[in-house]
């Protein structure tokens, strides 16, 4: 039975997203509809999160708007994501970067990776 679900998973599963990792700054495409009319926005900020695998997986993006921290769960598999963009890469040493909600300002910067 799971060897079906796997199958059918993997057809719907996207190749197109560019491989990212906790810690990156992304601009994430997303589709959005409003009445008949439908439009790309962009989300740009840091990847604190990725968890789950196959079809159930999701990324959590972070950024400061106006002053604010916004927080997004996005699946990694879904149609409404068009795109994701990575602008850097991040230096972290944690798989889930939630120390980042108490931090303000320059505190909350990471570092980016030398290449």
């Amino acid at each position: 039975m799971s060897n079906l679900v796997r199958t059918i998973e993997e057809k719907h599963m996207r190749q197109d997203i560019e491989p990212f990792r906790v810690g990156d700054t992304v601009k994430v495409h997303v589709l959005i509809k409003e009445g008949d009319k439908e439009r790309i926005q962009i989300f740009k900020g840091d990847v604190i999160a990725k968890r789950g695998s196959g079809m159930g997986a999701t990324f959590t993006v972070r950024k400061i708007s106006y002053g604010i921290g916004v927080e997004r769960i996005f699946p990694l598999h879904s149609k409404v994501v068009k795109k994701v963009e990575v602008v850097r890469h991040g230096k972290v040493r944690r798989a889930k970067l939630y120390y980042l909600r108490q931090l303000k300002g320059k505190a909350a910067k990471l570092r980016e990776e030398q290449q």
